[in-house]
């Protein structure tokens, strides 16, 4: 057993601001790189002048902005419910792709295609969460049936989540072939922002929301990190608490896949790397996850769009190769140290 040196503490909240700011410094370098990049031509300076002023500032507030605000809010909406998912299992390798709560929200557009084929993106927004919802509920009924002596390290934990994903993706392919909707089906879970314009991803501003009372209720989160006896004894209502954070990550995972789409490893590498550099107060640590996803995401879409220009890779494309690396990486130097 190995035990933490005294400063670990205090030397997680001197880097914590350090990592904030150069975090937030980097998304805004990201960010005007990201709205001076497409196929179309533009150039920040044509803002201001009067000759073509009319054509840039519709490309501008109609394509770029979005598409890099939707990367900014999806991105730091799915790396804090990664989070509070892992804080509320008490598991370092639950994200929303592997508690089946992604898998899930697919379900939910899936029906809309098959009953309600004209429904308003709000509608399919409101049947994506109550399955993503229902989902995280039935993942955590199947926890509850597991022996509680679990250590944040026991793989049992998600690997119930993904063959509970695994079930229901492959019961959603199947159906989406038998009804011909399997374009539909990878336009919905492959992670895309080529396809978010002004109207499309207003949405996402509900995740923002979701993020900043996740962070208003973070002492809350510690605490029941710690297990249903200490926090109990410690005078907090364990169980509801539990109850509301998964279904407020299982909202904002919902409300991502339907605006961009399934973003793999986001929410499994961003709060494992903040976590080793941070420690688990998540007060200290939520912003700066949220200020990792974004960046990340941005990131990768930006790649996506630099490699094989004037077209795109499809930005899940980009996130999944990033991802597994940097999660195999972290895998091999948790075998290191034993």
């Amino acid at each position: 057993m190995s035990l933490k040196r005294p400063d670990v503490a205090s030397g997680a909240r001197r880097l914590g601001l350090p990592l904030l700011i150069s975090g937030i410094l980097l998304l805004l370098a990201l960010g005007f790189v990201s709205v001076c990049i497409g196929v179309a031509d533009f150039d920040p300076a044509d803002l201001v002048r009067s000759s073509s002023q009319g054509r840039s500032m519709r490309l501008f507030m109609v394509s770029r902005v979005p598409r890099t605000l939707a990367a900014v809010l999806s991105g730091s909406g799915i790396a804090v419910a990664g989070a509070v998912m892992q804080m509320s299992v008490r598991n370092r390798f639950v994200s929303p792709t592997t508690a089946g709560t992604t898998q899930f929200a697919v379900v939910g557009l899936l029906l809309v295609a098959l009953f309600a084929p004209g429904t308003s993106v709000l509608g399919k927004m409101a049947a994506a969460c109550a399955c993503a919802v229902a989902g995280s509920a039935v993942f955590l009924w199947l926890l509850h049936l597991l022996p509680h002596r679990r250590t944040p390290d026991d793989v049992t934990v998600p690997l119930i989540g993904l063959m509970l994903g695994g079930v229901v993706g492959a019961g959603t392919t199947f159906v989406a072939w038998r009804h011909d909707l399997l374009q539909s089906l990878g336009s919905w879970t492959a992670g895309d922002l080529s396809r978010v314009l002004a109207g499309r991803y207003e949405l996402l501003w509900l995740v923002a929301l979701m993020v900043l009372l996740l962070y208003l209720a973070a002492d809350r989160l510690t605490v029941a990190s710690l297990g249903a006896e200490t926090a109990t004894g410690l005078g907090l209502s364990y169980h509801r608490t539990i109850n509301l954070t998964i279904m407020a990550a299982a909202v904002m995972t919902a409300v991502s896949v339907v605006v961009v789409g399934s973003l793999p490893f986001l929410g499994l590498v961003v709060p494992n790397v903040v976590s080793r550099l941070m420690g688990d107060n998540l007060r200290r640590s939520l912003p700066v996850i949220a200020v990792g996803g974004a960046v990340l995401t941005l990131g990768c879409d930006i790649a996506g769009r630099v490699v094989r220009y004037p077209y795109e890779i499809p930005l899940s494309v980009i996130m999944g190769v990033v991802g597994a690396g940097v999660f195999a990486v972290l895998i091999l130097r948790g075998v290191e140290r034993g």
